[in-house]
């Protein structure tokens, strides 16, 4: 038996299977290619944007009817005014304009960091009833060095041309005023068109921090 046999057999089980040691980072890496069968898994990530003192993220890609969902997860979002909004909107026509008409709902409950001032409640004030303006995901946003949000807007079957788009989001934040916030909002773009294209900014003012776009299935 020669070297190249003898060291293949020693990396294989009586049943005929490869041990978990023969599979290394170099024999990974030189696969060319995967059995298309091979599953991804259920969380698959389109893409992803780093803003830098920037005014907005506009995704106007990758976002049609390959899944009937898609997340966007910001994470550190930190803002370079302060007191302001973290906000979206949508696009029927690629990112030429972002004004989809929306209905929306939103609560909050916060804490103060020294206790003593928590609640729960309705803020009617970051609604819409079929407004076209962007929709708040995180407000009272702080431009401290240690205040910032992260959380994920969820978006349902964008690409459909029968039905109206249901999103929802979670956030929570660090805020201007040293609360922890948690934002809950949830509500529908409507419009049968399809939804191709999704902006992130501020109410006012720069941001930084990264925003993600998954896929899923």
């Amino acid at each position: 038996m020669g070297t190249i046999t003898r060291s293949f057999a020693n990396n294989i089980t009586t049943n005929g299977v490869l041990l978990p040691a023969s599979l290394v980072n170099n024999s990974i890496a030189n696969v060319t290619a995967y059995n298309a069968a091979v599953a991804t898994g259920n969380m698959v990530l389109i893409s992803s944007q780093t803003a830098s003192n920037s005014a907005s993220i506009s995704f106007t890609t990758g976002i049609d009817s390959t899944y009937k969902e898609y997340q966007f997860w910001f994470v550190d979002i930190h803002a370079r005014n302060d007191t302001v909004q973290f906000q979206f909107n949508g696009s029927t026509d690629s990112g030429s304009n972002y004004n989809v008409t929306k209905t929306t709902t939103a609560f909050e409950a916060y804490n103060l960091e020294s206790g003593g001032s928590e609640a729960l409640g309705y803020e009617s004030s970051w609604d819409l009833a079929q407004s076209t303006a962007f929709q708040p995901l995180c407000v009272n946003n702080g431009n401290g060095a240690d205040e910032s949000n992260s959380g994920y807007l969820s978006l349902f079957n964008p690409a459909s041309t029968t039905y109206v788009k249901h999103f929802i989001s979670v956030s929570n934040a660090n805020s201007a005023s040293n609360y922890c916030i948690n934002d809950f909002i949830a509500g529908y773009m409507n419009t049968t068109s399809a939804v191709n294209a999704i902006q992130f900014k501020m109410s006012s003012g720069n941001f930084d921090g990264t925003i993600l776009m998954y896929g899923i299935k």
